[in-house]
């Protein structure tokens, strides 16, 4: 089973993973925890080199062409390996990310991006995709406390850096996307507590529990 968690920034998505991972586990299914960028040796790299605070210059088209290396191998090294051996795969952010982020967010044609997206995961799609949805404001003010508290506000701040107006093109992007392909993704309220929210996580993915 693969399932994806989406959403602006600061809609929690780290937490609500969190969260399931513990539940599955306490169910005895043997789960694979990852996230994008970032998931794969390769993707810590381009990680650093897509959310530092000093790239924010990067052409939209560079920026989407990182964005596919990163998964390519994601899917390559970590997802694909782990699906084999049985193991319930939770990633935070995949390909709808690229669509929405890159194309409604940037401008770039989302159906051009499908299709590219399409060669980077050789056709594995998700299962389920849970978009933990929010406010533009609330979630971009989370984000924003979220890495001053950790000390990441450089290091990993390049996109809570876009002015709101961005913010809240890709929250309608994504429900726009949601829109078009509800056989696979799930829209959650996420501005009640982690709690609740999860509560919403749980009933979506407990059916599909051996």
């Amino acid at each position: 089973m693969f399932i994806t968690f989406e959403g602006i920034e600061g809609t929690g998505k780290s937490t609500q993973i969190a969260l399931l991972d513990e539940l599955l586990k306490g169910q005895g299914v043997a789960t694979l925890l990852t996230r994008e960028p970032g998931g794969s040796c390769l993707g810590q790299e381009l990680r650093r080199l897509l959310l530092h605070m000093d790239n924010q210059d990067m052409a939209p088209p560079a920026e989407l062409f990182l964005y596919l290396a990163d998964r390519a191998q994601h899917v390559a090294q970590v997802i694909r390996p782990a699906l084999a051996e049985g193991k319930w795969v939770l990633s935070d952010r995949f390909a709808d990310s690229t669509v929405v982020y890159q194309g409604y967010g940037r401008g770039l044609d989302p159906k051009t991006l499908h299709t590219l997206n399409e060669v980077a995961v050789g056709g594995l799609w998700p299962d389920l995709t849970l978009l933990l949805d929010l406010p533009a404001e609330t979630g971009l003010n989370r984000a924003l406390a979220r890495n001053l508290r950790d000390g990441k506000s450089r290091e990993e701040g390049r996109f809570e850096a876009e002015a709101l107006e961005f913010h809240r093109r890709v929250r309608e992007g994504y429900l726009t996307w949601a829109a078009l392909h509800r056989e696979r993704i799930r829209v959650i309220p996420a501005q009640d507590s982690p709690e609740a929210v999860f509560q919403r996580v749980k009933a979506l993915v407990e059916p599909l529990l051996p």
